[in-house]
């Protein structure tokens, strides 16, 4: 009798803590590196297999878009390593560093437009390891001004237009240099994460409304005014009528995920993969995935993104209980740039929405994009590490 009684009461706080018990919950941050490492794992694998014959074809060495993947996230994991150890979240949201980070990202962008055309866009500066792409640092940058605006402005981002007008000035300039390039896809995904950020810090409906339908009209306009935006739209409703030209990457995408059908043909065995379907190491690797490792590795890809995703908007909640606004709609307007490409790269290799150069997160080809992915990680670990650590008085600050 007094030995199950001291079993019960020595066993109680630790079913109390929730760390130690068998079915207590995964912190957010194990979550998190988890999730992102076998992502990492899984792009270095299927840009391996998907880039071997088109490396080929140009006379490089098989495993030549491997070692550059590689390298790409040894950079970012250091780049990430430095900013969590040395940037200052305090600081991070001073608004003097914010205009500096702006200033930086808006000579940046148009430093492109003087840059040398990569199939006909100028979205990149050489940086000799690898060509950086601006718009990815412009998402960063974006989250975290938003998010240190919607606070310091919160009386007017709740009760009229002129939230929404100030930050709008800064939108509008950043958009400029985004369609100067031109990068639609970054431009959307900004926008959309500004828009949901206003959402969830109390901004009027009837805004969202007005500005929605601007939007919208802005965005029709676009696609109307340029040539090759219309094709991207009118061969995507349908994407067989013209398989040898217009339609030829989409086509070529259903039919590798109709190759693959539940378990795939087999690791390396993809045949769209043979200079059928353009560069498939980059926005169309689900798609090669698709028909090597069928619905299950699809899935798989998708689950990982998901469980990075919510990572990030748990981080985000539990910033929100402390009352740290601004860690907390930046951890969210992170997870909501992650959900925006995963959703647009998987539906665009699905044939759900026009073609559109957005990567996936940490699993497509591509330097700018694996580096500021992993440096958001990096922020969002920041924040759950010094949330709890922050006194109640300091609250204000973050």
């Amino acid at each position: 009798m007094a030995l199950s009684s001291l079993f019960r009461s020595s066993s109680q706080p630790k079913q109390a803590s929730g760390s130690d018990g068998i079915l207590s919950m995964p912190s957010a941050r194990a979550i998190l590196l988890s999730s992102v490492g076998c992502m990492l794992v899984l792009s270095l694998l299927m840009v391996a297999s998907a880039s071997i014959p088109f490396a080929l074809s140009r006379g490089m060495t098989e495993l030549h878009f491997f070692k550059n993947q590689l390298l790409y996230m040894m950079i970012g994991l250091t780049v990430a390593t430095v900013s969590y150890y040395s940037v200052s979240l305090r600081t991070l949201y001073k608004t003097e560093t914010q205009f500096i980070l702006l200033g930086i990202t808006g000579m940046l962008l148009v430093a492109t437009l003087f840059s040398t055309p990569i199939n006909g866009s100028k979205r990149w500066l050489n940086l000799g390891v690898f060509n950086f792409q601006v718009a990815e640092l412009a998402k960063l940058v974006m989250i975290v001004f938003v998010s240190d605006f919607v606070v310091r402005r919160s009386f007017e981002v709740r009760n009229g237009l002129d939230g929404f007008l100030r930050i709008m000035l800064v939108v509008a300039l950043i958009t400029m240099l985004l369609l100067s390039q031109p990068d639609f896809g970054s431009f959307v995904v900004i926008l959309g994460t500004i828009f949901a950020i206003f959402y969830i810090a109390g901004a009027p409906y009837k805004h969202f409304l007005a500005l929605g339908a601007a939007a919208i009209g802005g965005a029709v306009l676009m696609v109307t005014t340029a040539q090759y935006r219309l094709v991207r739209v009118m061969s995507f409703m349908d994407p067989f009528d013209d398989v040898q030209d217009t339609d030829y990457q989409l086509a070529r995408s259903l039919i590798a995920f109709g190759r693959g059908q539940f378990t795939g043909v087999g690791y390396g065995e993809s045949v769209q993969k043979l200079s059928h379907l353009p560069e498939a190491h980059t926005d169309f690797l689900l798609a090669i995935t698709g028909e090597e490792l069928g619905f299950v590795g699809v899935t798989m890809v998708l689950v990982l993104e998901a469980l990075i995703i919510g990572s990030a908007m748990r981080i985000s909640y539990n910033a929100l209980k402390r009352r740290q606004m601004r860690m907390s709609y930046t951890a969210f307007g992170i997870g909501v740039v992650f959900i925006a490409q995963t959703i647009i790269n998987a539906a665009m290799n699905m044939g759900a929405i026009p073609t559109k150069g957005l990567t996936m997160p940490f699993f497509s080809y591509g330097g700018s994009s694996m580096l500021i992915s992993l440096v958001m990680v990096a922020l969002l670990l920041k924040i759950y590490k010094e949330s709890p650590e922050v006194e109640k008085s300091q609250c204000r600050y973050y």
